[in-house]
């Protein structure tokens, strides 16, 4: 198998932590996105939308899209830990994972490229969306910081992927892209943010 990533990417390190959280390590292939590297008539016909990552299997099918590939791991080494081993630790992790992802990430995603325009080159940038975007992620946060108050993870007791698509939100969307603090006043978002930041794995 072989994962092809760009490392500095959000996307990519959310596979890279799920790995290292797993203790699984795999053969990787980086790529330039900010060059196009994954825009090349040869990476298209495995990845459709030329996205990184996406693992390439020994048989030659590809998996894109960071969750498919984690979930593909998970089964593929029957460790569900980061998922949720219960139907109700499942049902939940799912539950956050896909509010952690729209809202926060993938609204700071959106914030970023049409504020910055790093992508101008291969995509329409409209500055509006930018603004509406990232005042979602600022409208989320409390949202998390309140889940937080109660649970010493995002989904509950155990780290799931909802944390790693949490940390990654926070450390680099939130604090870095769009220059946001998310912690000064948000202590309970800051307590698992600088727990998270102490594991290996998130290092």
């Amino acid at each position: 198998m072989k994962l092809y990533e760009f490392a500095p990417n959000p996307s990519s390190r959310r596979v890279t932590i799920f790995l290292k959280e797993l203790g699984i390590e795999l053969e990787t292939v980086q790529l330039d996105v900010r060059a196009g590297e994954n825009l090349t008539e040869e990476y298209l016909a495995k990845s459709i939308n030329g996205k990184v990552p996406m693992l390439e299997l020994n048989d030659g099918t590809c998996i894109s899209e960071t969750v498919a590939i984690c979930r593909y791991i998970a089964q593929q080494k029957q460790n569900f830990s980061l998922f949720g081993e219960t139907p109700v630790e499942a049902g939940l992790v799912e539950m956050w994972q896909r509010i952690v992802e729209l809202d926060g990430l993938y609204a700071g995603f959106q914030a970023f490229r049409n504020l910055s325009g790093v992508y101008s080159d291969r995509e329409r940038c409209v500055k509006e969306w930018g603004v509406e975007s990232k005042r979602r992620v600022e409208e989320f946060l409390p949202k998390l910081d309140k889940q937080l108050a109660t649970h010493p993870f995002i989904a509950g007791k155990k780290l799931s992927i909802a944390d790693i698509t949490g940390f990654l939100f926070v450390g680099i969307i939130c604090l870095k892209a769009l220059e946001i603090d998310a912690l000064s006043d948000y202590p309970n978002i800051t307590r698992w943010f600088e727990m998270l930041s102490q594991r290996p794995a998130f290092q």
